[in-house]
């Protein structure tokens, strides 16, 4: 059972909008395949060596915690590795050979299924790595101690020690005393059971190894014994062949019916056909060897099914000590990889504080970062003034990614990772909203629609720890319609006592013009910064910064993105005519082209022949050839 008060709570749009999670399908046509997860937070965090690791630190991403103690203790242990990575380098060694013990427990305790020499061998190599987990934490940890990480260590290793147990060692021992798992490999067939463990089972071993040999000497002394000489090509031989006994084996052809009469204790049972053609025969002395050994191969695996079946059955008794030991592994598994990412990508401890502030120095997007060559970092400070932060600027200037990173910096602050950032002090946060629109094709709402069902359970579930984000609400309605929903939804928060984190972008720039919101301290305007050098709307030589300024942004530049779209030069042109047109207040001039002005011509040369017409002296005929002409 999980408290829903303790975990950071995000709904299937906030983890879709921040791109947590992004599973790929298999690409075969028919979606035959595992899917796998595509480039998300979580593909890019999850570096973890063992299949327990992988599944915990999902669950870690599903629910993100919200005590500050655990945070703090997941946190240390990543400060701790970072500073000896050779114990970490060796710890993810080790793990590679851990598996996920409960499961294969839970099949070799399976009736239906069978336990082969490998799966005793994997089993074997699971326990002694997590026995070297044990040894690296104290041999290795105290030859790169630091002392200001004493403490930290103290801890793991103290963990380490209650969870991996000497329980482990008994059952290693108890393993190796019954099971051998090179046996099969040097016997030649299926047996895993020890020499010298059961007097009985060594016996029925000691006379199936040497079965051939006895067979060869008993059909020799069968074929001596025949009334009449064979003319075989090969002499006949006594075999065995299991879950049917002993048989006596013809090659080529079949005894005719006239040699049958003089063994009379011959009966046919089958024939089977290859390179070379087999006949088998029950015969009295089969009949004796089945009576006297049985199917004694079967009588060795049931022996063997027998022992091994005690032996899992004592090692079930440690499962709950297993059990301990590997959810520890899978635990560390994750802390590893977390740090991992923190050196590889140059993340930062956050600080996370009772208080419902957020302050971000040089704070970057985890994804978008590495999908560009240069990426610019911004600073974000929210305190008790200030908390509703509307952030316009240009198309193309990095505003939806500036509010996503934000986001993220929470989010992987809570899961008790480093953070993407020179330094980050991060409140305790119960919630983070997103209204930035929805790909999902499953519902049976238009897009606007779902926009307005996020933005409401905002404005209904947000406390001052939220954390809401707004991304462009009320482009998909009527200009006047999205303006007054933007604006009451900026005074219902700005009306709070202690309002939520708000972090909202917008090209609604009236809102501002007209004052479609009250005058608030806790209202805070900024922009993405561009370098204009002449100021104009048009120009070509536009440079965005991706900085976050304070002020506000009257400006799209939306021509100047649709140029470097790749949008052709006759709409951008077209585009400008209008805007021109309509910033003068004036009427939209219609769009000169080719086609358009000839026709235009052509009407003016029909009406000035149409006014200089005179219909008592004119042929009209002659007047409608002339105007129109008839095409070619």
């Amino acid at each position: 059972m999980h408290h829903r008060d303790r975990f950071l709570k995000l709904d299937a749009a906030a983890h879709e909008a921040l791109q947590i999670f992004q599973v790929d399908k298999h690409p075969s046509y028919m979606g035959i395949g595992r899917a796998k997860e595509g480039f998300s937070v979580f593909g890019i965090l999850n570096k973890c060596v063992t299949p327990m690791g992988r599944r915990l630190l999902r669950a870690w991403f599903l629910r993100p915690i919200i005590d500050i103690d655990v945070i703090n203790n997941r946190l240390n242990t990543i400060s701790f590795f970072l500073c000896c990575e050779e114990v970490m380098s060796a710890l993810r060694q080790t793990l590679k050979s851990v598996r996920d013990v409960p499961h294969m427990l839970k099949k070799f305790n399976s009736p239906s299924s069978s336990c082969t020499s490998s799966d005793w061998h994997t089993f074997l190599k699971c326990i002694c790595s997590l026995l070297h987990i044990n040894k690296i934490f104290e041999v290795g940890i105290s030859e790169h101690l630091a002392n200001k990480l004493q403490h930290m260590s103290i801890d793991l290793v103290e963990k380490a020690n209650s969870s991996i147990t000497a329980e482990l060692d008994y059952v290693s021992n108890l393993v190796i005393g019954v099971i051998d798992v090179q046996r099969s490999k040097e016997k030649g067939y299926e047996t895993l059971v020890k020499e010298n463990l059961c007097d009985e089972l060594d016996e029925l071993r000691m006379v199936y190894e040497g079965l051939p040999d006895f067979l060869e000497q008993v059909s020799a002394n069968e074929n001596a014994s025949f009334p009449f000489s064979l003319e075989c090509r090969k002499a006949p031989l006594i075999v065995y062949v299991h879950q049917i006994g002993y048989l006596m084996c013809f090659f080529d052809e079949k005894i005719s019916e006239a040699l049958l009469i003089g063994l009379q204790d011959f009966e046919f049972a089958f024939s089977e056909d290859g390179e070379e053609r087999r006949f088998y025969y029950h015969t009295q002395k089969t009949r004796e060897l089945d009576n006297l050994l049985g199917d004694i191969y079967h009588k060795i695996l049931d022996m063997e099914r027998a022992i091994i079946r005690d032996l899992v059955c004592r090692v079930l008794q440690f499962l709950p000590q297993l059990t301990k030991a590997v959810n520890f592994a899978a635990e560390l598994d994750c802390i590893l990889s977390l740090a991992i990412v923190a050196r590889q990508n140059n993340y930062v401890r956050p600080i996370l504080t009772e208080d419902s502030i957020l302050e971000i120095q040089n704070g970057r997007h985890a994804l978008q970062e590495m999908t560009v060559d240069t990426f610019v970092p911004n600073d974000t400070k929210i305190r008790s003034a200030g908390r509703i932060n509307i952030i316009t600027g240009p198309n193309y200037s990095g505003k939806s990614i500036y509010i996503k990173q934000v986001a993220l910096v929470v989010f992987l602050a809570h899961i008790g990772s480093f953070v993407p950032a020179d330094s980050a002090v991060v409140g305790l946060t119960d919630r983070i909203f997103c209204a930035m629109g929805s790909k999902s094709m499953t519902t049976e709402q238009s897009t606007f629609m779902i926009d307005l069902h996020q933005v409401g359970t905002m404005l209904r579930h947000a406390t001052s720890r939220s954390l809401c984000l707004l991304d462009e609400f009320g482009k998909g309605t009527l200009t006047e319609d999205g303006i007054g929903l933007l604006g009451g939804t900026i005074s219902h928060f700005a009306n709070y006592d202690y309002p939520p984190k708000v972090l909202l972008s917008t090209h609604l720039t009236e809102i501002f013009t007209e004052n479609y919101f009250p005058q608030s301290e806790h209202i805070k305007c900024c922009t993405m910064s561009v370098l204009n050098p002449d100021g104009q709307t048009s120009n070509e030589d536009i440079i965005f910064l991706y900085r976050l300024v304070p002020g506000q942004a009257l400006l799209s530049f939306g021509l100047h993105c649709a140029q470097l779209a790749g949008v052709p030069s006759e709409v951008i042109q077209r585009s400008a005519s209008v805007l021109e047109d309509i910033h003068s207040k004036r009427p939209v001039r219609r769009m000169i082209c080719d086609n358009l002005a000839a026709k235009d011509k052509q009407y003016q040369d029909a009406m000035a022949k149409l006014l200089a017409f005179d219909p008592r002296k004119g042929d009209l005929n002659h007047f409608f050839e002339d105007v129109f002409p008839p095409e070619a």
